[in-house]
């Protein structure tokens, strides 16, 4: 049976608006923006959006089922009426975070790379000990964290939300309805630049997060990180407690290898199988930080790691089969920014293979040092003995031009250009595809996985 989360009656009460045509005591089952995977009982809530208005969708709501339609304008057969259906959203999450119990663990995390991988293993990790909830994909925004907190179960034992941001000051508002007992900065990378002065200005606005900690919060942050004593002072001024996860930090990695990693946390060592990379060795730690101030079972929780695997198009691992043999494909395409093409590139490297092929796309939003960060990947390029460089869109030609003339693969406009003359994968290929979303890579992606079939492995 499906879990009732709220009624409509309380909704009504909660968002101070008008029901028609359903009973105050009609259950709601979950909450959706969205038609495509709306399920039977959920809410609908008809956002107005950039470009699309969420009430047009309304009568396929309610034809799928939905309980209700929350709604500013308009008619429907179900409904409740409110000013703002996005300002209802948060009003809902608001009082979701309300009535948890006292001393439920709530965590919430940030970063320039990492958050969502980071948030599954958290998610992973927590659930270990009971009922988890966490946001679902990226909701990471203006309006996925107040839905993730809307959709909110009361009787949870623990929750995990993800928060992200592009410009200074979104994030406060956003820590500010999760009122988080736990908050982690994965790490403070040159991301956004386009948005920002300074990495410094970057670092500022993640430590954002740390102003909606509850009295006695702990902040999770990196010990080896540039501006780490910066995140350090930010948490501090919010009276944070503080734990340091890496290199020199609280929880430190003792090893890692393709089969796991032995961790120590706060003098306690813990050996756990998880995924490779070295990226995603080092965000355990503040997985396991989390857990320890939560005064959950380390063991436990570092042993549900071993399910953990990398998402769509960040970092999955998938294994083609061209004719006669196998290649493998990493599967990096959601996002795209120096560090994390970086962590993307030196994990190419790891593979063994006999040709090692790379396809990047723009990294956006860069600023003026784009040209110059671009150029920078070069060299790793060469360091990761990458047989290959194919490269897609307009920044990427500054890549091309640093690199060496026989690494030079095609350079392409478009996804849809490149693979119209991309050459076929041969057995033995490593092949890594990674760039911003924007660029559409995940197209070459879906189109490698259907020439060569798929076996998904996860890392």
């Amino acid at each position: 049976m499906t879990e009732t989360i709220w009624t409509a009656g309380e909704l009504a009460a909660i968002t101070k608006g008008s029901l028609t045509g359903v009973a105050d005591e009609t259950p709601i089952t979950g909450m959706s923006i969205d038609t495509r995977t709306l399920a039977e009982g959920d809410a609908f809530f008809a956002i107005k959006g950039v470009s699309m208005d969420g009430h047009r969708f309304v009568p396929g709501a309610i034809e799928k089922g939905a309980s209700l339609a929350v709604i500013s304008e308009g008619d429907a057969p179900r409904a409740l009426r409110v000013p703002d259906v996005l300002k209802a959203l948060e009003e809902i999450g608001i009082a979701a975070r309300k009535r948890l119990a006292a001393g439920v663990p709530v965590v919430a995390v940030t970063g320039s790379v990492g958050k969502t991988g980071t948030k599954e293993m958290l998610r992973l990790a927590f659930g270990a000990g009971g009922y988890v909830h966490a946001s679902a994909a990226s909701y990471n925004n203006h309006w996925g964290v107040p839905l993730s907190l809307a959709r909110m179960p009361a009787g949870i034992d623990s929750a995990i939300f993800e928060i992200g941001m592009n410009h200074a000051g979104e994030i406060l508002p956003l820590t500010a309805m999760v009122r988080p007992t736990i908050a982690i900065v994965t790490t403070v990378q040159p991301v956004h630049l386009e948005f920002f002065d300074s990495v410094a200005g970057i670092a500022d606005a993640k430590a954002e997060i740390f102003t909606g900690l509850v009295p006695g919060g702990t902040a999770i942050i990196p010990s080896d990180n540039a501006h780490t004593e910066r995140l350090r002072a930010a948490a501090l001024a919010c009276g944070a407690e503080i734990l340091t996860f890496g290199r020199g930090g609280d929880v430190s990695l003792v090893e890692t290898d393709e089969e796991g990693v032995i961790a120590d946390v706060l003098g306690t060592e813990i050996a756990y199988e998880l995924a490779p990379g070295a990226h995603v060795a080092n965000n355990s730690l503040a997985v396991l930080a989390a857990l320890s101030v939560a005064g959950r079972d380390l063991f436990d929780g570092a042993a549900a790691l071993r399910e953990w695997s990398a998402p769509k198009g960040r970092g999955r691992r998938v294994r083609l089969r061209p004719a006669g043999g196998e290649a493998v494909l990493l599967d990096d395409a959601f996002n795209a920014n120096p560090a994390a093409m970086a962590a993307a590139i030196a994990a190419l490297g790891r593979v063994e293979a006999r040709r090692r092929i790379a396809i990047l796309g723009d990294m956006l939003e860069l600023g003026p040092t784009s040209d110059d960060l671009h150029r920078g990947l070069a060299p790793l390029l060469v360091d990761a003995d990458t047989r290959i460089v194919h490269t897609v869109g307009t920044m990427t030609k500054h890549l091309r031009d640093a690199l060496p003339f026989e690494l030079r693969g095609i350079h392409a406009d478009t996804a849809a250009d490149l693979l119209a003359r991309l050459d076929p994968i041969e057995p033995g290929d490593a092949v890594l595809v990674k760039a911003s979303k924007a660029m559409g890579l995940s197209t070459v992606v879906d189109a490698l996985e259907k020439t060569y079939g798929l076996e998904r492995r996860d890392v």
